[in-house]
């Protein structure tokens, strides 16, 4: 048992450190901050959505600590999920750590060890600073050099999930939702569950999420967890989303992954527009992006994807020609800065014989794949070419609207 319990502690301070690498070669770059707050500079890891550096679309933003541990398969859940419909493309800002043990704590406190004697932490407690050091120094810089849409989540793992708790209950407005992976809230006696139950009091509304999950820990670490989802069982409020899940299959290190999936998931639940959605049609599918809207409190437009698809089912399938036109219409209006919407405009435009048109948009996507580097620039082009070609024969053309 002691020999358990020192492995245990030990993958608390520096487990989610081990498999640190070089994770900042991927789209989106690195961010050196001087911070005031903190007297040190701190090291950003940031992962960009696919295409960002050829668009103009705005992001949610994930914030997560432990940041070169965790941003590779963090940001390719978020990209698999996304690129499911299951949730919006996200910015990942990943914190890498200096002293995580003085960032994290909220309190300085020691943690019972065997044979009686506590495991000391001489540099805990400095959980407040650092939040302030993301909300005044991190947070506007990210704002500034990034296109950020007003939705943040906070993501932790161990003592970075007690700090997302500790977030969620002492500056709430900071963060719109919350993922705290195994938190370590038997810290200092369990005063994050109770600030958090002080927190959640006489409360009747909040506009909150939180989703947090424990590994096979045992000991005060489950205890915290039980008490904490018992704290929150009671609560019935008006907007406040929350879950939790046991992983007892899997282990302090591994139950990261997970726990991020479903917490995305659980986050955006609903998000993807169900088959009776589709089915009634652009109309229904763009109601539904405005409820989201109204529930997120950001503008959501329907992914390009989605839309596209719908579009070559009026098309192809419900052979509702104009209606199909309509919703190429608008996904170009959504997405100018995409060759694919051209591209699939002016297959409509050909496949109804308004071959102008077909050639004017089949040029436009070409035009655009070649200043983004498009993998199907060749398609563009050939299909321009075929169109311009049967105008040269006699092609009818259409008159221009």
């Amino acid at each position: 048992m002691k020999r358990l319990f020192a492995f245990a502690l030990f993958s608390l301070v520096v487990a989610p450190c081990l498999t640190a690498g070089a994770q900042d070669k991927q789209p989106g770059g690195r961010l050196a901050i001087k911070s005031e707050v903190m007297g040190e500079e701190r090291v950003i890891l940031v992962r960009t959505p696919p295409g960002y550096e050829t668009g103009d679309q705005r992001y949610p933003v994930l914030y997560m600590t432990d940041g070169a541990a965790q941003l590779g398969h963090t940001a390719s859940t978020i990209e698999f999920l996304s690129r499911n419909g299951r949730m919006p493309e996200m910015i990942v800002v990943a914190i890498t750590n200096t002293d995580r043990t003085r960032d994290l704590t909220p309190t300085k406190a020691a943690m019972p060890g065997p044979g009686g004697k506590d495991a000391q932490f001489p540099t805990s407690g400095g959980a407040d600073k650092f939040l302030k050091f993301i909300e005044t120094e991190l947070i506007p810089q990210v704002e500034k050099t990034y296109r950020t849409q007003p939705y943040r989540i906070f993501a932790g793992h161990s003592f970075g999930g007690l700090l997302a708790v500790h977030a969620f209950a002492t500056k709430n407005d900071l963060f719109n939702a919350y993922i705290a992976v195994s938190p370590s809230l038997q810290w200092d006696k369990e005063g994050t569950v109770n600030k958090t139950a002080d927190f959640l009091k006489d409360r009747k509304d909040l506009k909150s999420a939180l989703y947090f999950t424990m590994g096979n820990e045992g000991g005060g670490m489950l205890s915290a967890f039980n008490k904490t989802k018992e704290l929150l069982t009671k609560q019935q409020l008006n907007g406040f989303t929350w879950d939790s899940a046991l992983m007892d299959d899997e282990d302090h290190g591994t139950v990261v992954l997970r726990s991020h999936y479903m917490g995305l998931k659980k986050i955006f639940d609903g998000w993807q527009p169900g088959p009776k959605i589709v089915v009634g049609g652009a109309d229904a599918v763009e109601e539904h992006f405005k409820k989201l809207s109204a529930k997120f409190n950001y503008t959501i437009v329907p992914p390009e994807q989605m839309m596209n698809q719908l579009g070559y089912q009026l098309l192809l399938g419900a052979k509702k020609s104009d209606e199909a036109l309509a919703v190429f219409v608008s996904n170009v209006k959504r997405y100018p800065n995409s060759a694919n919407v051209y591209d699939s405009l002016a297959e409509a435009y050909e496949k109804t014989g308004k071959l102008d048109l077909a050639k004017t948009n089949y040029e436009r996507a070409a035009q655009l794949g070649a200043k983004n580097s498009d993998p199907n620039l060749q398609l563009y082009r050939t299909n321009f070419e075929r169109v311009s070609e049967a105008l040269k024969k006699g092609g009818k053309a259409s008159e221009k609207n």
